[in-house]
């Protein structure tokens, strides 16, 4: 044995055999667990570093979809931006104008003839709404960190779909009872003012059954769509999730235990021990 020829079997003027070819019955070979390893070699039940790596990745990313699950978590979404469609549906009364009314026999009439007060409550609530979708779209994006990519989007479009009704409905109503109690009692000629509402959106009733909003109802949901897809399309991780750097893992498990060194083999020259 030498250096240059490690194998004490074979010559040196042996050239290298390629490797059988492996064949789907072929079975490894048996290792004894008590034996040690060499160097770059695995024992029983370890894995190389590739593997492992793609081990730990299957493990903690290509979790198997549940689809109530998924459900659920569409479910919460939207029961939650529903809820949030009050605050929205209050601010919206705050900023828009009122419009100034005046009372005849025939009912209320505007006090000007063009009066803009109706398009300025379209205008906010088309501005709040838009900003209102983007803002979901990017709480959601990092909320349902483990749920983004189809669920996260329908999460988010429907959430929004509901909200806008919701906000629309809340904020018309505030100041609502007052001016139907002076459109029934106040005298003809008195002038007095009608709480802000939407003349370019609203909601139709397909089969009288299902609501479908149109109009500025569904630019809350154009803005949480787009936002959305542009950060799924700017995602640098093909998953849309994060995933680990290599560097996160242990190449071997913690229940493998390390492999074990075996001894060199003694120097071409040594000498042997002396035997007693």
């Amino acid at each position: 044995m030498s250096p240059d020829n490690p194998d004490r079997e074979r010559p040196v003027d042996e050239a290298d055999q390629p490797a059988p070819p492996r064949t789907p019955d072929a079975k490894p070979p048996e290792v004894d667990p008590s034996a040690g390893t060499a160097p770059g070699e695995f024992g029983p039940g370890q894995l190389p570093a590739s593997a492992a790596y793609q081990s730990s990745l299957e493990l903690r990313f290509d979790e198997p979809r549940r689809p109530l699950r998924a459900l659920a978590t569409v479910l919460g979404a939207v029961l939650a931006l529903a809820a949030l469609g009050v605050p929205l549906g209050l601010l919206w009364a705050v900023l828009a104008p009122d419009t100034p009314v005046l009372k005849t026999a025939e009912g209320a009439i505007y006090a000007e003839p063009q009066p803009e007060q109706p398009i300025a409550a379209d205008g906010w609530f088309s501005l709040l709404g838009l900003a209102f979708g983007l803002l979901v779209a990017l709480t959601l994006w990092f909320v349902l960190r483990r749920r983004r990519g189809p669920v996260g989007l329908l999460a988010a479009v429907l959430g929004t779909l509901v909200a806008a009704p919701v906000a629309w409905q809340v904020g018309r109503r505030i100041g609502l009872g007052t001016f139907e109690r002076l459109l029934a009692t106040a005298p003809a000629g008195q002038a007095f003012s009608k709480p802000a509402d939407l003349r370019a959106g609203g909601v139709d009733w397909l089969l009288g059954v299902l609501p479908v909003p149109h109009g500025n109802l569904l630019l809350p949901a154009f803005g949480a769509a787009v936002m959305y897809t542009l950060l799924a399309g700017w995602s640098r991780w093909p998953g849309l999730r994060p995933e680990p750097e290599p560097g996160e893992f242990s190449w071997v498990s913690a229940g493998t235990p390390a492999p074990t060194t075996a001894p060199e083999p003694p120097a071409p020259d040594a000498a042997e021990p002396p035997r007693g």
